[in-house]
């Protein structure tokens, strides 16, 4: 093993939102650096991997897109387990999908690990100024009301996507490295901890002969 490459995690981001904010808009920018102006709707989930590589530690992201119907939140729920972050979304022209922005939070607490990061994103900050109903105030008062990051971004002119994933990775990278740390200086090995799981499931010998 080259003890000079920093050492690989997989890790798994969730984006979450409405229907048609832009969360696969945002996903094929950043893993793909392509737009499209007309798609479908996301059915059910779909993912794409990214790769981001630190000093000491690279991350290999799995980063899943969600439908936002409400028909569909049933599986959302289920891909909150093992986050390690979520990307909230609403779109700067739909005030209801900002209003919402709230019981996705509630939902992400409810249902992905305690130790997940967040960050939130108004999307489709390109629109002309007329049509939009949500102000970048409104978004940043939010963000610091649940005290996570904010971005304003538009997948059309690819503004703020690159900072925002980095950001949540930035964040994500630093709570992994904590653990690590914490797992290394543990007294048990990972080696002593797999033993000591198998030992603690076999059966006595003389339970073996019982009944």
């Amino acid at each position: 093993m080259d003890d000079s490459k920093p050492l690989e995690y997989v890790v798994k981001f969730l984006l979450v939102g409405d229907s048609a904010v832009g969360k696969t808009s945002l996903l094929l920018r950043y893993t793909e650096d392509r737009f499209l102006a007309t798609h479908l709707p996301t059915i059910g989930v779909d993912y794409k991997i990214k790769k981001m590589s630190f000093d000491d530690l690279a991350l290999k992201i799995q980063i899943w897109d969600t439908a936002g119907q409400e028909r569909f939140k049933v599986i959302a729920t289920s891909y909150f387990k093992g986050t390690h972050g979520i990307i909230l979304v609403y779109s700067c022209d739909n005030r209801e999908s900002f209003e919402h922005i709230t019981n996705w939070i509630r939902q992400a607490d409810q249902s992905a690990p305690t130790n997940s990061r967040k960050i939130l994103i108004g999307n489709k900050s390109d629109l002309d100024e007329s049509k939009r109903v949500v102000t970048i105030e409104e978004g940043r008062s939010l963000a610091e009301k649940h005290n996570i990051p904010f971005f304003e971004t538009s997948a059309k002119w690819n503004l703020n996507i690159n900072e925002a994933f980095e950001c949540l990775a930035k964040e994500v990278k630093d709570e992994v490295a904590s653990e690590l740390k914490s797992e290394a200086n543990s007294p048990l090995t990972r080696k002593q901890r797999s033993i000591s799981i198998h030992t603690s499931d076999v059966v006595p010998e003389e339970r073996r002969r019982c009944c």
